[in-house]
């Protein structure tokens, strides 16, 4: 306890909010916190015999269900880091990332579970990072014992003791911009008697992106600059969407380069993008979600904000089950059109798949489709004319992005 206490007191001169948090975190739960290289020993603390590495899968994959009835200690290891991302073509970004990806990895634990997190941080910049877990009982949901300058580990342990779907974000200050910038991911608890089966699940976040792009300097457009330029306004005279011709969510001439963040936008609630995982177009074409008719479906589906609210509705399906709020002990809503999930909130939505086709994610204030906030699920299987039939083909929906 003197080593611990000796550290919390070292602490103080680096982390203002950090110090005091965590040494009352240290008492209220298993929130003990130790540099990784003291190996620092858990007096008086009884710990799962039982202990294992988490699967942690990424967008939109999730980890397989967890099969032991007993609680473990489980580990996890999360790095921050900074990583330029092409998240629409021709538009970069650098986004503050868990483990190199947006949103970072998807936890899967039981009720019961000690988690063991190791927070390292590659952030060259030598901004500190730290990790608030929704779903970790105590001061700051574990940030205080999880902050981390360039270079620095540290270890925490959490005992998890609600069953839930939760968010977890970055929340150095100012949290907003960390949150923005990308610092956010989904940890399952699982009841002690688990979740219902199901033949998918699917790992779906929704984030705004708040940034400006550089000014370039005026210069005389050539011949090939100009054709461009009428392209676009041939392109955006009102039909469909008006993203036209090219590929998915292609910038236009004056939206392209680098995107630079601005905390002032944030303030103002003036997004540039809304996405879904991270990207815009992730789950179109190639990144489609994958079904088949005759499967039942879940999604995990969380908002990480920093601002919105999300209205999450999948065109062409009615949810048979949703898990407001993220709550796995109350008894699902039924036959459910559209879901509210509120900034840093999550939904567990379930349906099944009758219809082969298309079935369109999307947040149902539908202008921020056009700023990314759409995606796709491919149910595969044979026509169903007991539920869906037309003596007409399917019409073309050009350049739009609901209906592809």
């Amino acid at each position: 306890m003197d080593n611990r206490h000796g550290y919390w007191h070292k602490a103080r001169q680096r982390y203002v909010f950090g110090s005091i948090l965590g040494l009352v975190t240290a008492v209220s739960l298993l929130g003990i916190s130790a540099r990784a290289e003291e190996n620092l020993k858990i007096d008086n603390v009884k710990l799962p015999k039982l202990r294992e590495q988490a699967v942690m899968t990424y967008a939109p994959a999730v980890p397989p269900s967890i099969q032991r009835k007993v609680p473990a200690v489980v580990e996890v290891r999360m790095d921050s880091s900074v990583k330029t991302v092409e998240i629409k073509p021709g538009v970069t970004y650098k986004y503050w990332t868990f483990n190199g990806d947006v949103p970072g990895p998807f936890i899967r634990v039981r009720i019961g579970d000690v988690l063991e997190v190791h927070h390292t941080n590659s952030d060259q910049s030598g901004m500190p990072h730290n990790i608030d877990f929704h779903a970790v009982t105590g001061p700051g949901g574990g940030a205080p014992v999880t902050t981390v300058v360039k270079g620095e580990e540290r270890v925490a342990w959490f005992k998890m003791l609600h069953p839930g779907l939760y968010v977890y974000h970055c929340a150095a200050p100012p949290v907003m911009d960390h949150i923005a910038n990308g610092m956010y991911g989904l940890i399952l608890v699982e009841p002690e008697k688990g979740l219902s089966k199901v033949d998918r699940e699917f790992y779906v976040m929704q984030h705004e992106v708040y940034g400006r792009f550089k000014e370039k300097p005026q210069e005389e457009k050539t011949t090939e600059a100009k054709a461009e330029d009428d392209f676009w306004a041939e392109e955006n005279t009102g039909e469909g969407y008006g993203h036209g011709h090219g590929a998915v969510g292609e910038a236009k001439p004056e939206e392209r380069g680098e995107l630079i963040f601005s905390h002032q936008d944030g303030l103002d609630e003036h997004s540039k993008y809304v996405f879904f995982n991270g990207k815009y177009g992730k789950h179109i074409g190639e990144g489609m979600l994958k079904a088949n008719v005759g499967e039942k479906v879940r999604i995990f589906f969380g908002n990480a904000g920093p601002n919105l609210i999300s209205s999450f509705h999948v065109i062409g399906e009615i949810f048979d089950n949703v898990y407001r709020e993220g709550d796995l002990i109350s008894k699902p809503a039924h036959s459910v059109q559209t879901t509210l999930v509120p900034a840093g909130g999550s939904t567990v939505v379930e349906f099944g798949l009758e219809v082969p086709g298309n079935y369109t994610l999307v947040d149902h204030a539908i202008f921020r489709v056009e700023k990314g906030a759409v995606g796709f699920l491919e149910a595969a299987g044979d026509p169903n004319h007991s539920v869906y039939v037309s003596d007409q083909d399917a019409a073309v929906c050009a350049g739009c992005m609901v209906h592809p």
